[in-house]
């Protein structure tokens, strides 16, 4: 029998998310869902950039400032990191530019081929976002969890 303690799964989110490598939280559509089987951005659709919006996202750095919240949760026999909140403003007009609004937010790695790089991470967003002039989307306390089946 195998397995992975606590603490074990905190080191491993830690050393990644936290190793000084550079990462993009972008927003995307719901043209096609992210899933366990999705690898590259160039499987994905972006939502259109302008208003507010930059093609690529928001970059985030692996340290303790973006991602704000490392934690060894004996309880509930896990790990898990969080983002530092993410807010696009929208500005004279609608955020997304055109489209049906932002479904995902995704995390990527920094590859220099924006659609090669690798999709680490996703989060629904339950439903398209669409926010008016002078609104923000706010993501707040993205998570991602390491959990022992």
């Amino acid at each position: 029998m195998a397995g992975l303690t606590n603490k074990g799964k905190f080191r491993i989110l830690e050393k990644f998310y936290r190793g000084a490598d550079v990462f993009n939280a972008v927003l995307i559509t719901s043209a096609v869902a992210p899933g366990p089987d999705i690898n590259a951005f160039s499987e994905l659709t972006e939502i259109a950039a302008g208003n507010g919006y930059t093609a690529g996202g928001i970059a985030l750095t692996g340290n303790a400032t973006d991602f704000d919240a490392l934690v060894e949760d004996d309880v509930n026999d896990r790990a898990y990191v969080q983002v530092r909140d993410l807010v696009w403003t929208a500005a004279t007009g609608n955020l997304p530019l055109s489209g049906s609004g932002a479904r995902y937010l995704v995390l990527l790695d920094n590859n220099v081929t924006p659609g090669s790089r690798e999709v680490l991470n996703y989060w629904d967003l339950v439903s398209d976002r669409v926010v008016s002039v002078g609104q923000a989307l706010t993501i707040q306390n993205a998570e991602f969890r390491l959990n022992e089946v």
